[in-house]
């Protein structure tokens, strides 16, 4: 399966013009009989990639006493800006990747960013165990999503990595969809990867 992955990589590269940007691997998935009208086949799964993103994900983390974080870290005071200021709640919605926040500022973030975070499923995760390990684990995790149409679509790479390590994050998303969907890897119907200005690739698995 690797072999495969590695093979398609390459294609990738081979064929794609060079920009002046690192352009990043695409993982697509089509599912197939998956009954989507059934609320347990729907989901939204955060998956750390072993060899991480590429680039690390934008994390925020709400917080009145964490310091010394490798992320932003904002406070009570600065949470409840976004009540008054819509559009710069609505901005951090669009460009934050994933939120962390002790659960005592939940009703908080709720109040304030709420409407903008929920409807992209991306209400914080409560901060549990260590906070250290959690802010890097969250720097290279992706999001799985599946919820009107049998398709998921992640990034698991860019450019600047070696092929062996993209092959290692498509391998370890596979094996997670095959842990996750009802009929495992049954209701993988095709995987293609493309790079950010490519046409898709299959991978035949």
């Amino acid at each position: 399966m690797n072999e495969k992955i590695v093979l398609a990589i390459k294609n990738l590269r081979e064929k794609s013009k060079k920009r002046n940007f690192p352009q990043v691997f695409d993982l697509i998935i089509n599912l197939k009989e998956l009954d989507l009208k059934k609320p347990e086949n729907k989901f939204s799964e955060d998956v750390v990639l072993p060899h991480g993103r590429g680039d690390d994900a934008n994390v925020i983390v709400f917080s009145d006493s964490l310091k010394g974080l490798d992320a932003t870290v904002l406070s009570s005071g600065e949470i409840e800006k976004f009540i008054r200021d819509k559009r710069e709640a609505r901005k951090i919605s669009k460009g934050v990747d994933f939120f962390l926040s002790e659960a005592k500022l939940m009703p908080l973030v709720g109040k304030s960013l709420g409407q903008f975070l929920a409807p992209k499923g991306k209400m914080p995760k409560i901060i549990s165990g260590n906070v250290k390990d959690l802010v890097e684990n969250y720097k290279k995790t992706v999001r799985l999503k599946v919820k009107d149409s049998p398709v998921i679509q992640c990034l698991v790479g860019n450019e600047k990595m070696k092929d062996t390590e993209i092959a290692e994050n498509v391998e370890s998303v596979l094996k997670f969809l095959e842990t996750r969907l009802p009929k495992g890897r049954h209701n993988i119907k095709e995987v293609l990867l493309k790079m950010t200005m490519s046409q898709p690739v299959k991978i035949e698995v």
